[in-house]
């Protein structure tokens, strides 16, 4: 009984008080630790902590400690894990796979334009996510895909077919691009992929760019093709209702240090893909091949051609088109 006495007068007395307990948030991300996402979002961390007086704590999972990045999408949308950065989960959402759409960008500023705050994939996955009770609080910009091969590139310029099978994510954007850029795409679960090159069961990997193959693919890419296949933007995500459990000045101080965040990724992104396309240089000895303005814009047409009309299908073609012609395509 005098337990109980005690527990409820201290519960009075926070109440009475204006005490607000620390709030402890599981941030999940796909890279390992020490990697620049990694990096980067321990520093957002701090500055949470900082401007809400140790209010909002936040903990980092890498490289998927919570789960694949769509077991944990589904857990952030009923309140399982509150946060995440990481791609969208296109299997939950069809109409998700516009934001990995092939060759919408060609160049960082386009992909700003569109991607960046006020752009329209910006906005329309800001409004898809919430239909799944999530909070998107940034977009996080990545890099241009490419194709890292365990082998030497064959006229890595055309779009002929040129007998590389590669491995691509299951999503059929990805399987149509790799198609229609010559290549045998083969669709294998990310945590088969490194395998299934290192044993010669595909030859190289298309989804990823210079980063993502540096940091899972290092010992098994010879050759990359920096072809542009797609633009990576991956998204920092809440619960909504944790984030609507946060008190006002709890809530402002998180989007601001979100938006902080994602100004200062748009400024530094495009130097952070050059510098990783050289690591695989310097640091792997792979070949780095050098495509002309002219090959990008015939991979970008065909492509465009081929894959376009199929993906629209998937995911509602007035849709679809609608946010490609608001992106200026």
């Amino acid at each position: 009984m005098k337990t109980l006495i005690a527990t409820g007068a201290l519960a009075a007395l926070l109440g009475s008080t204006g005490i607000v307990m620390a709030e402890d948030l599981r941030m999940s991300h796909v890279r390992p630790q020490g990697a620049t996402i990694d990096l980067e979002l321990t520093a957002f961390a701090d500055a949470v902590r900082e401007a809400t007086d140790g209010d909002v704590n936040i903990e980092l999972f890498p490289a998927s400690a919570l789960g694949d990045y769509t077991t944990v999408q589904e857990r952030i949308s009923v309140g399982a894990v509150e946060m995440a950065t990481q791609p969208a989960a296109t299997g939950i959402d069809r109409r998700m796979q516009i934001a990995s759409f092939p060759y919408i960008a060609s160049n960082w500023e386009e992909a700003q334009s569109i991607y960046g705050p006020g752009g329209v994939i910006h906005e329309t996955m800001a409004e898809l996510y919430a239909e799944q009770g999530i909070t998107m609080l940034a977009a996080y910009p990545v890099y241009f895909g490419g194709i890292a091969l365990n082998t030497e590139a064959v006229n890595p310029g055309s779009t002929e077919d040129n007998g590389i099978k590669v491995r691509v994510p299951g999503i059929k954007s990805f399987q149509l691009t790799g198609e229609a850029l010559g290549y045998i795409p083969s669709p294998i679960p990310f945590s088969e992929a490194f395998t299934a090159v290192q044993t010669g069961v595909v030859d190289g990997v298309i989804g990823s760019g210079a980063e993502g193959y540096y940091a899972s693919f290092r010992d098994v890419t010879q050759t990359y093709v920096p072809a542009n296949t797609h633009f990576e933007v991956w998204f920092m995500l809440i619960n909504t209702d944790t984030l609507n459990g946060l008190d006002a000045e709890d809530q402002e101080a998180l989007r601001t240090a979100a938006v902080e965040f994602e100004n200062t990724r748009w400024g530094v992104a495009e130097e952070d893909q050059t510098r990783n396309e050289q690591r695989l240089v310097d640091e792997l000895g792979a070949t780095l091949v050098e495509l002309s303005d002219e090959e990008l814009a015939g991979m970008s047409e065909t492509v465009r051609a081929a894959v376009w009309p199929e993906v629209l299908q998937d995911i509602g073609e007035e849709w679809g088109q609608s946010i490609l012609d608001r992106a200026g395509n």
